[in-house]
């Protein structure tokens, strides 16, 4: 491993110990403020509400206000969103007792951040202040493409339900407990969601850590498939002798833990941990769950979907291996409710089916519309796909394409941007162009949706992207509520 390859890790040898050591003195204790750059995110918003509860003054910029932003505001943080430094709270602006963290998704030259940077403040990254924060405590980590937010949710509740309790940082809002950070004052170990992108999870060094999946993505930072396994291989050499690491059967690398770290596979109906006597139907699903010394029986998913058949089995294995008894698995895994914009029901009745999916990723889209599958084996599927990011269009629009036409129609709006500037060439219609023939499809601005969908016969409708497409899913549930009301009233 060398600099080059990994610019934005701690780098090996003595400098990493050196590194790692700085972040390690850091004591939040000291720490009076907080400023965030990119506050409005969802894995720094549960970072913002850690120091809320700390009793920090806590503040920061957002490029747009969004439902979660004011909440943020209600719960006490000083939230602006205007580029400007003269907006930055006196308070923060003493470089002894501030720490600023920013998000990779804004720009070096952001405004704030430049003045941040040139005035000597302490400037991390979300991972970076996980890493000081969970140090002191047993980190259990999910990390993977794809099937991470909700699993790392899941394995949250199952130990915070149960006599082990956990702190945890989500990436996601949780819908048991309608946020995504949980605190314990008494227990030892934390759940964190570990990101990928820009190698931030580098910066981990978890107790325990699960890897759902490694499809290649975020190929703008990593360049090749390569070295995106790569960053994934020397995450696994950060979990700490006597813990483990849960990966999927399916991963297509060799991971290289250190002495003392037990390795255990898993899968949905293979591996150390996996899942027998399925049973789905009626909307429900139950499953028996085998680890390698115990097998829970007639367990009963809270959000029954097929793809939670795998999730679960990673989840219940990270809480079997932590103390969690084998009933309060039972009992946890009935109760999980799941997590905003993951598998999210907004309709689900005999009229109609409506529901938000965060996947936007091509293995993401198809397992999600393969779960929809198996749950609505008979039903016309329908869904409004924004692709995020430029990037990942370019690279993935022939996969993107392949899973989308599993479904039976497919509605395509504009890319959303987020941190990039548009590619020549790079629009939905590459994704629209390579379709299946046959395929129902069509194009619009995400503003003619409700229009769009007033001209059609929906059964099972689902929203598919990470970008603001959920914005609009209160409109869209409320026309396709008044579509079915006429209907019934035409029908009667």
């Amino acid at each position: 491993m060398n600099k080059q390859q990994y610019p934005n890790s701690p780098p090996p040898g003595r400098r990493k110990i050196e590194i790692v050591l700085k972040y390690k003195k850091m004591n939040i204790e000291n720490i009076k403020s907080v400023y965030f750059v990119g506050a409005g995110g969802i894995g720094m918003s549960a970072l913002i509400r850690y120091f809320l509860s700390k009793g920090k003054l806590v503040a920061g910029y957002d490029r747009t206000p969004s439902e979660l932003t004011e909440h943020l505001i209600a719960e006490g943080a000083q939230i602006h969103y205007e580029e400007n430094v003269s907006l930055i709270p006196e308070d923060c602006k003493d470089k002894e007792t501030t720490l600023v963290v920013y998000t990779p998704a804004v720009p070096q030259d952001h405004a704030e951040l430049v003045y941040f940077r040139n005035n000597g403040f302490k400037i991390q990254k979300r991972a970076q202040v996980l890493g000081t924060i969970t140090h002191s405590s047993k980190g259990l980590c999910v990390a993977g493409t794809h099937g991470k937010t909700t699993t790392s949710t899941m394995a949250a509740h199952l130990l915070y339900q149960s006599h082990v309790g956990c702190t945890a940082f989500l990436g996601g809002i949780s819908k048991n407990y309608g946020t995504n950070l949980l605190l314990s004052q008494s227990s030892p170990y934390t759940v964190i969601e570990a990101d990928e992108f820009d190698r931030s999870f580098h910066w981990l060094s978890p107790y325990m850590s699960v890897i759902t999946a490694t499809d290649p993505d975020h190929l703008d930072i990593y360049g090749t498939e390569e070295a995106y396994l790569e960053s994934f291989r020397h995450y696994t050499t950060l979990i700490q002798p006597g813990g483990a690491l849960i990966i999927h059967k399916d991963i297509a690398f060799t991971p290289d833990v250190q002495s003392g770290v037990k390795v255990y596979t898993y899968a949905r109906t293979e591996g150390d941990f996996h899942a027998e006597n399925i049973r789905i139907g009626n909307g429900e699903i139950f499953i028996d769950f085998v680890a390698p010394d115990t097998r829970i029986n007639d367990i009963q998913l809270g959000v029954p979907v097929s793809i939670n058949i795998e999730n679960g089995v990673a989840a219940m294995a990270l809480a079997h291996l932590n103390g969690v008894t084998d009933e309060e698995i039972r009992q946890g895994m009935n109760s999980f409710r799941g997590v905003d914009r993951r598998f999210d029901f907004k309709i689900k009745n005999d009229q109609v089916v409506f529901l938000s999916d965060y996947a936007h990723h091509p293995s993401e889209i198809k397992q999600s519309v393969l779960s929809m599958r198996e749950l609505y084996k008979d039903k016309k599927i329908t869904a409004i796909f924004q692709p995020h990011l430029y990037t990942r269009t370019r690279d993935f629009y022939q996969d993107f394409a392949d899973s989308l036409s599993l479904l039976d129609e497919v509605i395509l709006v504009d890319i959303y941007p987020a941190r990039e500037t548009p590619i020549p060439g790079v629009t939905s219609k590459l994704i629209y162009d390579n379709l299946r023939p046959g395929i129902e499809k069509s194009m619009c601005k995400k503003e003619e949706i409700l229009n769009i969908l007033k001209d059609k016969n929906i059964e099972v409708l689902i929203t598919l992207g990470a970008g603001d497409i959920d914005n609009y899913v209160p409109e869209i549930k409320k026309e396709l509520e008044k579509m079915k009301n006429e209907e019934r009233r035409t029908k009667n």
